[in-house]
């Protein structure tokens, strides 16, 4: 009888904290900070996320982009903010788990500092080019760059993200040199691959979903074991001979370091909720993400094992420091 009332007095006291804790989130504004600028894949989704987070929790969620700096600026935005679950940031594989590996003095600890709160969603990433260039398959790219050995030009978005170490990969499995020629986003990119001063450029299919659908350029393959539910017809790396080369890019939601457990368990839930929505899954499918949802405990893991299998292959690719 007496564990029996223990456990009915734990259930009572969760249930309040629950309660608290969601009414405090209701009673002032929280901000999402978006690392990039408006308009790209990564702020397409956060604002997708706050909209339905908004609308099912009864929250005020407003939308901050705080670009620079490869995403620190919002990540030490993030770990500086009050830990009371009003403040939490897209983070993303190019930010979360590359910079730590890519800048010699950051002012945050990628794991101490911050506390995750879900996965929200993947994409693989794309190689694109103009639609009337001579590279129909990664074959012709390949034999164009061994041909002219560092003529053939790859843009990616940022030095030491994910589409640098796809380039290096591909690189090393077909033999061949690539310029690689860094930008800050596709807005940045998309003025020089009209001009031909690039040759392809490669970032997520979230990111250039539209300018594909609209036939402002052609992709040419995803980097993915699976085509990509949103780009059917184009073949993968896989199909295309490169078995080694998978690299999905994932975003999740990070709350500053010491936010309390109840808040992130009240934060979780609320991801979950939306996530499982199915007009929030068909827009998010038809942007070019995959659902991913899961504990903070998976977020965590994700965190984990992308940072030290990317931190080797940053390694091996020997890109320097910033």
């Amino acid at each position: 009888m007496q564990v029996l009332k223990k456990m009915m007095a734990a259930a009572v006291l969760v249930s309040c904290s629950a309660a608290a804790v969601a009414a405090d989130m209701a009673g002032s504004p929280i901000t999402f900070i978006s690392p990039f600028p408006p308009g790209g894949g990564t702020d397409t989704l956060t604002r997708m996320m706050a909209t339905a987070i908004g609308q099912d929790q009864g929250w005020n969620i407003v939308v901050e982009n705080k670009p620079g700096a490869g995403g620190n600026l919002a990540l030490d935005a993030t770990a500086r903010a009050k830990p009371d679950g009003h403040t939490l940031v897209m983070a993303q594989t190019d930010n979360i788990v590359l910079n730590p590996w890519l800048y010699k003095k950051l002012s945050y600890d990628t794991f101490k500092d911050f506390k995750p709160v879900g996965l929200v969603a993947s994409s693989p990433s794309v190689f694109v080019v103009l639609p009337d260039s001579p590279y129909k398959t990664l074959d012709d790219v390949v034999k164009a760059a061994k041909a002219k050995p560092g003529e053939v030009s790859l843009g990616i978005p940022g030095i030491g993200g994910s589409g640098d170490l796809i380039g290096y990969l591909w690189r090393s499995a077909a033999g061949m040199e690539l310029m690689h020629v860094p930008y800050r986003g596709w807005s940045q990119a998309f003025p020089d691959l009209m001009s031909g001063r690039i040759a392809l450029y490669t970032g997520s299919v979230a990111s250039l979903l539209p300018q594909i659908s609209s036939g402002k350029v052609r992709a040419l393959a995803v980097v993915a074991d699976e085509r990509s539910p949103a780009l059917p017809d184009v073949p993968t790396f896989v199909e295309s001979g490169f078995k080694t080369i998978n690299q999905t890019i994932w975003w999740g939601l990070m709350a500053p370091g010491q936010t309390p457990d109840d808040v992130i368990a009240t934060l979780n839930g609320a991801v979950n909720q939306a996530l499982g929505k199915p007009e929030l899954v068909k827009k998010l499918e038809q942007a070019g993400y995959s659902v991913m949802k899961g504990t903070p405990e998976d977020l965590a893991k994700r965190h984990r094992t992308d940072h030290d299998v990317f931190g080797k292959v940053v390694q091996q690719a020997g890109i320097p420091q910033q």
